[in-house]
């Protein structure tokens, strides 16, 4: 239970620290996102006045002849040109074509002034509202009465002899421009939050798979514990309760002492095993390819094993027998102690789980650049369920069995290990009721 928490625990601060970077990155982004069509819009907004601007400046300096007076022939490009201090209000008819139809434009303004910055006409918005005192700083941000923010350029002009005419300006409202940015950020404002909540389901579900492996790794440490804690007390119980049996006795005799002792012996035998093959495993895990660079032949190791295991075969009332089907000797790269002991296990446990009248068959064949080894037995065969669990450590198909014969349930995992140490591969096939056969391929004489 307090393991759980402790993993919930775990995913909730990961989920969190997650959701965090990758809401700061995100807020980062809109941020970035924000700033850049601001920048956008802004610099086509300059360009835009300068296009009006120059093509007003072009049109205006042909037709000025003496500095600050109009011709009237300006108000053919400008019909909504008013004159401060004339009154505006009659409006010849000659006049309602027009050239640049931006002018007309609600948020746009065109203002001139002679050369002593006196505000001489106005076209577009109303003048009253803008500030009426001349700056020459070429771009300029306004506000006016109203609160309204303008953006405008100033530029001189020229009579046809090159005079000072005056000033210029032309200027348009930001109004359309801001509701365009806020609209924008309420857009991102608003979608945040939502993206905040699609990114904290997100992490918590990539925390959880990121927990996932180290979860079952706990676990696995826990039962690998458990289990090797209970091995450990098996034969340490029995020596115990041996040692304790005769001490309780009055009198011991040389036989039931020798008996005892034997007891223990056994006991420790186990136990000293068990402890050999847990601290090989623990080695391999360090150091996987650790290996002894030697050749050798499988076809002696085979040919060996086959002659020592006879015995074991023959008391377990099953035929042992080996099957070369290639015409040459099998050559690996290797450690031979470890070769040994993989194939040693694979035969011993065939005989263990046939059986008697039963077959176990040792083949040895060659495929590409492999050595192949099939120890094939007409055993009990291996449920389903239990073959993908069949190389994990202490794991046992049938308990009792293996309790009786002293088995640990580390020969496979071994074997598996020392497998891919070799760079080799150990596999199962199986069918309840019928036999097992496990398949070791080994590199043919291939350099580490």
């Amino acid at each position: 239970m307090n393991q759980n928490k402790l993993f919930n625990q775990t995913r909730w601060r990961l989920a969190l620290s997650i959701a965090g970077v990758m809401g700061l990155i995100l807020s980062l982004l809109e941020f970035g996102v924000y700033k850049a069509i601001a920048h956008a819009h802004w610099v086509a907004l300059d360009r835009e006045l300068e296009s009006v601007a120059g093509t007003l400046h072009d049109s205006l300096e042909l037709k000025l002849k003496q500095p600050g007076r109009l011709e009237p022939i300006v108000h053919e490009l400008l019909p909504n040109l008013r004159l401060i201090g004339v009154n505006n209000s009659q409006k010849n008819s000659v006049y309602n074509r027009h050239i640049l139809s931006a002018i007309n434009q609600g948020y746009y303004y065109m203002r001139l002034f002679d050369t002593a910055g006196n505000l001489i006409a106005i076209a577009g918005t109303d003048f009253n509202q803008l500030p009426q005192t001349f700056r020459t700083q070429t771009w300029q941000t306004i506000t006016d009465t109203k609160g309204n923010i303008y953006h405008q350029i100033s530029v001189s002009l020229h009579t046809q002899s090159q005079q000072d005419w005056g000033y210029f300006q032309v200027g348009r409202s930001l109004q359309d421009f801001n509701n365009y940015l806020s609209t924008v950020k309420w857009i991102l404002q608003l979608g945040l939050p939502a993206a905040l909540i699609l990114i904290g389901v997100a992490s918590w579900w990539l925390a959880g798979l990121a927990m996932k492996p180290i979860y079952q790794s706990y676990q696995q440490i826990q039962q690998f514990t458990a289990d090797a804690a209970h091995e450990l007390r098996t034969p340490l119980a029995a020596t115990l309760a041996t040692v304790e049996s005769a001490l309780l006795m009055p009198k011991l005799d040389e036989k039931e002492a020798r008996e005892m002792l034997r007891t223990v012996e056994r006991q420790n035998q186990r136990l000293t095993q068990l402890v050999v093959d847990l601290l090989l495993l623990a080695r391999m895990d360090r150091q996987s390819a650790s290996v002894r660079h030697q050749l050798c032949s499988i076809n002696d190791i085979v040919s060996d094993l086959i002659e020592e295991l006879a015995v074991l075969a023959i008391a377990a009332k099953v035929v042992l027998k080996s099957e070369v089907r290639v015409h040459q000797t099998l050559t690996v790269v290797g450690d031979s102690d470890q070769l040994y002991r993989v194939i040693s296990n694979l035969i011993i446990n065939a005989i263990q789980y046939t059986p008697p009248e039963g077959k176990v068959t040792v083949i040895l064949d060659k495929s590409d650049y492999l050595v192949i080894i099939h120890v094939q037995d007409t055993g009990i065969g291996i449920p389903a369920q239990d073959r993908k669990h069949i190389f994990d450590r202490f794991y046992r198909v049938n308990i009792s069995r293996d309790r009786n014969s002293g088995g640990s349930g580390l020969g496979l995992a071994i074997a598996q290990a020392i497998a891919l140490a070799h760079r080799g591969s150990l596999s199962v096939q199986s069918q309840l009721g019928t036999g097992s056969t496990f398949t070791l391929r080994l590199p043919l004489r291939v350099n580490f």
